[in-house]
């Protein structure tokens, strides 16, 4: 884990989250937390659990982003959930327990990737080897197909055919002349057969995939597909399969296992749609057995998973929702107790949605000028069109159902709507800002527009 500071962590997230200090000072303290419990005696370090997060605020106002960030900085497992996904155990739907295994299988992906990068230029090597192989002696294929399971208990061996010496050393040169040019690409459009492994088919089992290959143990065979590719794209499927054959799946589930429990993230969205007030029946009965659930996994439990048991007592939960309709004493106690740092979220100002125009590192101005630089449209924004642009943006937000910074993306979707549709490949430079009267002409209605249906009977 990287030995980042309270500060510098919130300065990290200051380059994509616009406001919200709280919060962030609330994620930042908590991180850091780990690496100090990290550092203590064993004795000490079992005593200490992390202090989970609850987040109150409306909708898109930056509490999934602040997860999200907060789990890739430090490069730790992170999943998000909705409360709303799952059940009671006994009624249809996804047990919490999934939760666990999902957030397993995240850090099984993320330790493997990173387990294949220290792999990957060999795997490339003997992936250009089976090409080259392929390429220089096309029987080869043929003569490596797996033996059938009753032959490999008889003992049968395909015989070898006869090969003379003046062929083989024709092939080696074809091959090392091949070997060459894949290593200049020269042969990249050329065609070529490949045989891949056939994964198994997955079936769902509780609301859990489950690999029928992987449930067999291994013992059925491997099936082989045919497939006519590029070479470009038959060393991509190759260096998949020498980068499995060469990675250490114990030594990755170990890993992944042990950083999900250490170090795993998980983000409960919408937690606020299950509590509910005085249930009695119906399904507030469902929702409070929802809670009920949750808590032993928030507490510290263990999970079986296929990678065997994983067990949740230092993972980091960070709960969000937006409490308009439900509050957060309408949660069972129990669960209250579990979320002892709780933040307060503001809805965006003017100034933030300016802000977040132009000062995150993934701005919607950058984006957006990137995608249409594409098509060789050169867009500028002016500071009036800005200006603008997060009046609009507040205005519609406070007439309508306020959702944020998401409000931004509908009205630069409409803004751009006649450049995006226009711009094509084949025409010229061109160079256009955009300005307050810009803005104002295109999205004016917006801007104006009062939601009547709030003064209905």
């Amino acid at each position: 884990m990287a030995q980042l500071t309270p500060r510098e962590i919130v300065r990290e997230l200051d380059r994509y989250i616009i406001g919200q200090s709280d919060a962030k000072r609330a994620v930042a303290v908590a991180l850091r937390n780990r690496y100090r419990r990290a550092q203590l005696p064993d004795e000490m370090r079992d005593e200490i659990s992390p202090k989970n997060i609850l987040m109150i605020g409306p909708t898109g106002v930056g509490k999934t982003e602040i997860a999200r960030r907060l789990a890739k900085l430090v490069d730790a497992p992170f999943i998000k959930v909705e409360a709303t996904k799952f059940t009671e155990v006994g009624y249809v739907g996804r047990d919490v327990d999934s939760i666990v295994r999902d957030l397993v299988e995240a850090s099984i992906r993320m330790v493997k990737e990173q387990h294949g990068s220290r792999v990957r230029l060999r795997a490339q090597v003997l992936a250009e080897e089976r090409i080259a192989e392929l390429l220089s002696n096309p029987l080869v294929r043929k003569q490596s197909k797996p033996l059938n399971p009753i032959d490999i208990l008889l003992g049968n061996k395909p015989k070898e055919p006869d090969v003379s010496p003046e062929e083989t050393q024709r092939l080696q040169l074809r091959k090392e002349d091949i070997r060459q040019k894949l290593l200049k690409r020269e042969m990249e459009e050329q065609e070529i057969e490949v045989e891949v492994e056939e994964s198994a088919p997955n079936v769902e089992i509780q609301g859990t995939a489950v690999n029928i290959g992987d449930m067999m143990g291994g013992l059925l065979p491997k099936r082989m597909k045919t497939r006519r590719v590029r070479v470009s794209e038959a060393r991509r499927l190759l260096m998949v399969e020498e980068e499995g054959k060469l990675i250490d799946m114990d030594a990755v589930t170990q890993e992944a296992i042990r950083r999900a429990e250490q170090d795993g993230i998980v983000f409960i969205d919408e937690i606020d749609k299950i509590a509910g007030r005085n249930s009695t029946g119906g399904p507030d009965v469902s929702r409070e057995g929802v809670q009920r659930d949750i808590l032993p996994i928030v507490e510290g439990s263990t999970i079986n998973t296929k990678y065997g048991p994983v067990k949740t007592d230092y993972m980091l939960f960070i709960a969000a929702g937006a409490f308009h309709v439900a509050k957060v004493k309408d949660l069972i106690p129990e669960l209250q107790g579990r979320f002892p740092v709780r933040v307060t979220l503001k809805s965006l100002t003017r100034e933030d949605f300016r802000n977040i125009l132009f000062q995150p590192e993934n701005a919607l101005t950058r984006q957006y000028t990137a995608l249409l630089s594409v098509d060789h449209v050169r867009l500028t924004f002016e500071d009036s069109a800005l200006d603008a642009l997060a009046e609009a943006a507040y205005i519609a937000n406070e007439n309508g159902e306020d959702i944020g910074a998401r409000r931004l993306s509908t009205l630069f979707e409409k803004l751009l709507e006649d450049i995006s549709f226009n711009a094509g490949s084949d025409m010229p430079d061109v160079d256009l800002a955009i300005s307050s009267e810009y803005v104002k002409s295109h999205l004016d209605s917006d801007a104006k527009e009062r939601d009547l249906r709030q003064f209905i009977v």
